[in-house]
């Protein structure tokens, strides 16, 4: 009886020590720790975990390499993670790589992402600390969330009204007016008329300088005729002697204007002596009082008898000549 109650007590701690083994087993399983293998430590220090814990995942280019040690608080605003990774992956793990909390999926768990670096660097020792990277957590973009949302719904007011006085404004009663559309077509039409007429205007005169420029038509030969261009220069340069004669002959003249208001010469005296004047006057009369008695006395000598012969011959001699002259 006595060696019968023995082994079953020697049985008893023999199920309970490997059931021991094997929820220890399954726990380290759980946990991915290496039973079989050797791994290396390296840290990383980050301000807020996000609800990182010892055990979760840490994964590099996003495989497997590890999970999480340790967790230990420096001050109130450092947060050392010591994260246990496969030998299998140390060789590509270097010291410029980054570390960074991430989530497994959308909802799932956290876990330690490192991200391997762009520039060459030697490989990570044990223990080294990795360089940390600032993620936004969850609670922040929901923050942020909120607040985006409270401005989109301040926004959405404001245009809520603004689409309201523009649905009362008289904007949208000259939308609605139909007939706003059919002069806007008009005039559109007219635009399109235009413009054509502009291009064919401008086409015109493309040719027009075109042609001037190879000599055609008369503006064309004016403009390249330099022969044209010399006598053109030659008349310029006469009407210029001829204006600077005219001002020479403006000034004589003023000056003997100024000569005759101020009494000066002959002439000045002639033009403002009254007495000349009227003696001229009479002058002019006794000439022609005795230009009227020559006629008078040619005429009587024509009818006397001794100049009569004479101006009959005369008379006679002027009848031969017209015919002659005919």
């Amino acid at each position: 009886m006595a060696n019968q109650g023995t082994n079953n007590i020697k049985l008893g701690v023999f199920v309970l020590a490997g059931l021991f083994a094997l929820i220890l087993s399954f726990y380290l399983i759980g946990k991915n720790h290496n039973l079989f293998g050797s791994n290396f430590r390296i840290r990383a220090r980050f301000s807020n975990l996000s609800g990182l814990t010892e055990g979760n995942n840490v994964l590099f280019s996003g495989i497997q390499a590890g999970t999480v040690k340790t967790i230990d608080m420096i001050n109130d605003t450092t947060i050392e993670v010591t994260l246990l990774i496969d030998n299998k992956i140390k060789s590509y793990i270097h010291r410029n790589a980054v570390a960074a909390i991430g989530t497994e999926g959308l909802m799932g768990n956290k876990i330690v992402n490192i991200v391997p670096g762009k520039e060459p660097s030697p490989v990570v020792a044990e223990g080294e600390l990795l360089a940390a990277q600032k993620i936004v957590s969850t609670d922040e973009m929901l923050q942020t969330l909120s607040r985006t949302n409270n401005n989109v719904a301040v926004i959405s007011e404001g245009l809520k009204e603004t689409v309201l006085k523009i649905n009362h404004s008289a904007v949208m009663d000259l939308l609605n007016d139909k007939r706003i559309g059919t002069s806007l077509r008009s005039s559109l039409s007219h635009v399109d008329q235009a413009a054509a007429n502009a291009a064919r205007i401008t086409e015109g005169m493309n040719n027009l300088v075109g042609d001037i420029k190879s000599g055609k038509g008369a503006a064309g030969a004016l403009l390249t005729d330099t022969a044209f261009a010399g006598n053109l220069q030659g008349a310029i340069l006469k009407i210029r002697n001829a204006s600077d004669n005219a001002d020479r002959l403006i000034l004589q003249l003023n000056n003997l204007v100024q000569n005759l208001n101020q009494g000066d010469g002959s002439l000045s005296v002639i033009l403002r002596d009254s007495a000349f004047a009227r003696n001229l006057k009479n002058t002019m009369d006794n000439l022609q009082k005795g230009t009227d008695g020559f006629n008078q006395n040619m005429e009587a000598l024509k009818h006397n008898f001794l100049f009569r012969g004479y101006f009959k011959n005369q008379e006679k001699a002027k009848k031969k000549q017209k015919p002659a002259n005919r």
